[in-house]
Formats: C-alpha cells, sequence, structure tokens
C-alpha cells in the first residue's frame, strides 16, 4: 500500500511531494467523467431479467466512442438506416468527449486531427460535412484546412531553463552535440519517409492497416524505443526527452516500454516527403468532441446513452442482446441480424456469450495506459516569461504533457481562458497505475497540478476559479514491442459469424484515424452479411 506522500510522488513526482501533507489553497471543482463503477458491473453480470416484448434491428452497435459512433456513420451513408447505438455514458464520443460548462468547450480527452491525405477519402468526407475543409477542385486533390479549423499561431512552446520559448525541442538548453544528435535522428525519420517496400507501400502512414509489413519494417516493432536510441548511439538527453514527450502523447508509454515501430510511426507516418513537418493539425476549442458530436447528430435518436449492454449472444439466425438502462433501472431485449461490437478488447469477454467462461488467449495482449485529465477554468490569464501562449504548453522534464489552451482558437488572447491539462500515470504494471490514479483525492492532485504549472505562471494560483477532473482508467492501448505487429492484434480483428469487432485498440496506436477506419470496416462486414441473407437486395 501507499502512503499519501508516495502516492502523490508516484504520479506527480516532484510537484506531488511538494504538497504531499502540506496545507494547502483548496480550490473548487470535482471529478467528472467515465462511469467506473457501473462499467465494472461487467465484471460479474448477467443477463438482465427484461420486461416486455423482444425489440428487433437490424444492425446494433455496442459503443458510442469514436469507432462505434463511425460506424453508424458509413452504415447511414450506405443507405442502412435500421440501426441502434448503445452506449453507458450520458455522452458519446468515448475518449473524444468534451465539456461545455466553461468560458468555451472544452476536451475531456482527444483535442486534434491532422489533416488527412486525399486518399483517405472517407475521413475527407466527414471534415467537408464538418465544414473543415476548403473546397477542392477534384477528390485526387490534397485536402487543405479552413482557417478558422488549423491550428492558429503561436501553435507550441515549451518552459525550460527559467522561460518559455518556440518550440517543443528543448533548444535552449541543448548543445552542439545535442544538435548533432538531433540531426542525425532527424535523418533517421527522413529514411523511413523515403522507404517503400517492393509492392509500393510506405512503411508508416494512416491507417495502420496500409503499413507495410516488410520484414526491415515489422522487425522494428521487437525491440524497444530505448533500444533503438541505444544501437545508434542517440544518448543526448534534450533529445530524448523530446523523443519520450512524443511516446507520452500519443501513448502514454515512455521510451523503454515503447515500441520503436511506434515511436517512428508517430515521426513519421504524417510526413510525405523527407525532410518536411507533419501533417498540420486540425482543431476546435472541444478538440475532437467537434467530431464525435458530428457522428453522434448523424446517429440522433438511434444513439440510446445511459445503455449499458450486459449481453450479446450470437444464435443461427440472430444475435440476442440484453440492454440496461442505467438511469431507470430496467431491462430490455433486443434482437439483431448483426452486431458491431464497437468496445475496448477489455470489456468484449464480459458481455460476448461464447467468451464470458473461457475468454481467448489473444486478449490478454491487449494493455491500456491510464490518464489523468484537468481543465482549470481561470477568470484571467497569468503572466508568463518569454514566448507568449500558444495552443500547446509543455514544461520540460514534468510528468505531464501540459496544456493546451481551449480558447486559443476563438482568437481570444485576453481575459478568461480554460486550459486542458494532461497527466499519463506510467507504469510498468498498469493495473497499479489505475489502483493509484483512482485513489487520487481531488484536493490534492489539484494541488500537485498548480505546483507544477506555476513557477511557469506568475499569479496562476489567484487565476483560477474551478478545477475539474476526469479520471480514465483504460484511456488508450499501449503500443508495447511486440504488439502493433504481434498474432493477437490481427486475431482480434477477425469477425465472428453476425458479430464484428471495432476499437482503435485494435491498430494499437490510439488515433482518432484509426478508430474511425475500423468502424468503417466493421460497417462493412456488416453491409456484406445482411446482403448474402435470403431475400435481401
Amino acid at each position: 500500500m501507499f502512503t499519501r506522500r508516495e502516492l502523490l510522488m508516484s504520479v506527480f513526482g516532484a510537484a506531488g511531494a511538494a504538497v504531499a501533507g502540506c496545507a494547502r489553497r483548496s480550490y473548487p471543482g470535482s471529478f467528472r467523467g467515465a462511469s467506473h463503477e457501473i462499467g465494472h458491473r461487467l465484471r460479474g453480470a448477467t443477463p438482465e431479467r427484461a420486461a416486455g416484448p423482444e425489440r428487433r434491428v437490424r444492425v446494433a452497435i455496442v459503443g458510442g466512442g469514436a469507432s462505434g459512433l463511425s460506424a453508424a456513420w458509413a452504415l447511414e451513408r450506405a443507405g442502412e438506416r435500421d440501426f441502434r447505438v448503445f452506449e453507458l455514458e450520458p455522452q458519446a464520443g468515448g475518449t473524444s468527449a468534451f465539456g461545455t460548462d466553461g468560458v468555451v468547450p472544452h476536451p475531456w480527452g482527444a483535442h486534434y486531427l491532422p489533416l488527412p491525405r486525399a486518399e483517405q477519402r472517407e475521413l475527407v468526407a466527414l471534415l467537408d460535412e464538418l465544414g473543415a475543409l476548403v473546397p477542392r477542385a477534384g477528390a485526387d486533390d490534397a485536402p487543405r484546412g479552413r482557417e478558422g479549423a488549423l491550428v492558429r499561431e503561436p501553435e507550441e512552446r515549451v518552459f525550460v531553463d527559467g522561460e518559455w520559448h518556440e518550440g517543443l525541442f528543448p533548444s535552449a538548453i541543448a548543445s552542439p552535440a545535442d544538435l548533432a544528435e538531433l540531426a542525425r535522428f532527424e535523418a533517421e525519420v527522413a529514411t523511413w519517409v523515403r522507404y517503400r517496400d517492393a509492392r509500393g507501400r510506405r512503411a508508416f502512414t494512416l491507417p495502420v492497416r496500409a503499413c507495410s509489413d516488410a520484414a526491415e519494417v515489422t522487425a522494428l516493432d521487437r525491440q524497444s524505443a530505448a533500444q533503438w536510441l541505444d544501437e545508434r548511439g542517440l544518448r543526448s538527453a534534450a533529445l530524448r526527452w523530446w523523443i519520450e514527450y512524443a511516446c507520452l502523447d500519443d501513448y502514454g508509454l515512455d521510451l523503454g516500454a515503447t515500441s520503436a515501430w511506434a515511436m517512428l510511426f508517430y515521426f513519421a507516418s504524417r510526413r510525405d516527403t523527407p525532410g518536411e513537418h507533419s501533417a498540420p493539425f486540425l482543431t476546435w476549442p472541444e478538440g475532437n468532441g467537434r467530431l464525435s458530436a458530428h457522428l453522434a447528430r448523424v446517429a440522433g435518436d438511434r444513439l440510446r446513452l445511459g445503455a449499458l449492454v450486459t449481453e450479446v449472444a450470437p444464435e443461427a439466425d440472430s444475435v440476442s442482446l440484453a440492454v440496461a438502462d442505467v438511469a431507470a433501472g430496467t431491462a430490455e431485449r433486443w434482437r439483431a441480424e448483426y452486431v458491431i461490437l464497437a468496445t475496448p478488447k477489455y470489456v468484449v469477454p464480459r458481455i460476448l456469450r461464447p467468451w464470458r467462461d473461457s475468454p481467448p488467449a489473444h486478449l490478454a495482449a491487449f494493455r491500456y495506459g491510464s490518464w489523468l485529465v484537468a481543465n482549470l477554468h481561470l477568470r484571467e490569464r497569468p503572466a508568463s516569461r518569454g514566448f507568449p501562449f500558444a495552443w500547446d504548453n509543455v514544461l520540460y522534464d514534468t510528468p505531464s504533457l501540459g496544456y493546451v489552451v481551449a480558447t486559443h482558437q476563438r482568437l481570444a488572447d485576453r481575459g478568461p481562458t480554460l486550459w486542458t491539462y494532461y497527466l499519463p500515470v506510467v507504469d510498468a504494471d498498469a493495473d497499479a497505475a489505475r489502483r493509484r490514479l483512482l485513489a487520487l483525492e481531488h484536493g490534492e492532485a489539484v494541488a500537485a497540478i498548480v505546483a507544477e504549472l506555476a513557477p511557469a505562471h506568475l499569479g496562476l494560483e489567484r487565476a483560477i476559479e474551478r478545477v475539474d477532473l476526469w479520471r480514465w482508467g483504460h484511456a488508450m492501448v499501449s503500443p508495447i514491442p511486440g504488439f502493433v505487429w504481434g498474432a493477437a492484434r490481427r486475431k482480434a480483428a477477425e469477425p465472428l459469424p453476425r458479430v464484428s469487432f471495432a476499437s482503435t485498440d485494435l491498430s494499437g496506436v490510439a488515433l482518432f484515424e484509426e478508430a474511425f477506419d475500423h468502424g468503417l470496416r466493421a460497417a462493412s462486414e456488416a453491409l456484406g452479411q445482411l446482403r448474402r441473407q435470403p431475400g435481401r437486395g
């Protein structure tokens, strides 16, 4: 068992140690977020006793996160409108959830989307629906983001050596040797951007299913990012901090736990030519909540919120589902011709009847990281030294990833604002990390966050009006060495008769593009099954 001091130090580092056991100012706010207690009912759930007649639907989608909503969007576009989406939470979107009770809407999770390539036609179509892209003359023209959707300048800054500096690489403390190692690393990335296999495929691209599976590429997945850097003599502390920041940002993992393939994927997948910058980012005040809200509107009243699916039972000619209404405490029986299980893999064996007593061995390979997200509501902007406020603001050599400014896209650089702070809870033992996250108390967690941010912001304590927290116990899949190109991930995507699987964890990297791609694939599998049935067109 941890003492409170050990708990805070293990999550927040030095900032946690500074506030443990000390008198501290309290701030209004509360824990928001995922229904952990309700979700945990699945551990020992039995099929709910349903009252009333069984209800019928062509396609049932279990899970209203990005992949489930994307599947619904794809079905709607294909003309299949007889579907229902069942989502446990009171808001759809999964890790693209957002809040509306601040000076602007604000993210509770994913907060940007890189501009897609022209060949990502369905994703481009979605962004066209949102009005996020400039009209193009032809479908093969490169998409361009509208000014209001592209992250405006200044985009990013880092606090190091007592003040803020432009960019995320800590150039202010970098020696000539550090810069030389940075150049060597960028040359390695450029090599992989330039790479094409015998079939003309890139080593790294989006979605993951389009990446090369050539032996020299997949071999990268069998070692850690730290080992890959060691082999190349890349030992600069500044460089390693910058690369680890990237791994923490997208995967919630340090260099020792991240696959070298996943690390290079971060840097190479969104570059079209060697030496260029990654694709520009699209964002909104509520982050990817803008995407999930649009997808939820497409689903309309076919999206059921507060609906806990406790059993999915495939039968010869249909699938039976038990669905509990969380608020009313009632239960229903549904019968679908096809089911899309758009849930993380740790949930699947708890509700899929054939796997409840004996889960397939491949599901044990899926591991998930824990995150703490905080939204700081500020009545004014505290002062800071050096480079001005940016969209993304990162503090060098701290446990967190810093914060994004929700008002940045509104061109509101004075007055009230809202910061979304991200902290991955890193531990080789993922279950231990989740236990520590759930053991945090609001007051001490907020005190540690303020202690971390205060040295970089003069008058921060006086500016804070409220701090709300969200604990993500299973925020994102972990691409540890051997997972992305291992057999388990591919096996988990294989459909069963009348059941398909869709979730970003099936890619090994937790990105909206991957959730979207799996939603589209699962919808295609459902449509194929339905069209093969007798009497169907």
